[in-house]
């Protein structure tokens, strides 16, 4: 059963990047969000948040992860976090979804799949720097903050909104409609029709 996205935490991660994503995830309450981590023991964030796993990659259940959320933080760039890339295959491979920001999708190219699907990142030459065998730059859309395709989410350090319009669209939460209404109101502070009303008596 596909019931827990899994948010993967080390030590430097940029907490801020999926904050919004994983506060919708929890809102219906019908997923369980659990911390992984490459071991079990506390990291601290980007920001300075101590953040304590609740289980480690060797403990990850392939067959009830719903989602993985990878979010950006320096290890990416130092070319580290060889254990989480296998992970990421092996999810993918299951049937997964995954998801990553900022210097997260360097991890998403580094397992492979970025080649042939549609994706995005901070920068067109990014992946190709950092990314020895990338093969998919002719996928790569410098147009979009944030695309899904293939069961993979990819986003730029600045679509922190539209990741998390990926995700809740990936997690089929709330209505098309309402997925709309939620993205204007956090991209252009648009009210929704059934806050308007709120707004104006208050």
């Amino acid at each position: 059963m596909r019931d827990t996205v899994y948010f993967l935490v080390f030590d430097g991660f940029a907490d801020w990047q999926a904050a919004l994503a994983l506060c919708e995830i929890r809102r219906p309450g019908d997923w369980r969000v659990q911390a992984l981590g490459f071991t079990p023991a506390a990291v601290v964030s980007m920001g300075g948040l101590i953040v304590q796993p609740e289980l480690s990659l060797a403990q990850l259940e392939p067959a009830r992860a719903a989602l993985l959320i990878v979010p950006g933080g320096h290890l990416w760039q130092r070319g580290e976090g060889a254990a989480a890339v296998a992970a990421i295959s092996e999810l993918h491979a299951a049937g997964a979804p995954v998801a990553g920001i900022d210097s997260g999708v360097l991890a998403l190219a580094r397992a492979g799949l970025l080649d042939h699907c549609r994706h995005t990142g901070n920068w067109p030459g990014q992946l190709v720097a950092q990314v020895p065998g990338y093969a998919g730059a002719d996928q790569y859309d410098s147009a979009v903050l944030a695309v899904s395709d293939g069961g993979v989410i990819s986003a730029s350090h600045l679509g922190s909104v539209e990741f998390a319009r990926e995700v809740i669209h990936t997690l089929d939460l709330y209505s098309p409609s309402d997925r709309e209404h939620w993205y204007r109101l956090f991209k252009h502070a648009e009210l929704p029709p059934w806050c308007v009303g709120e707004a104006v008596t208050a």
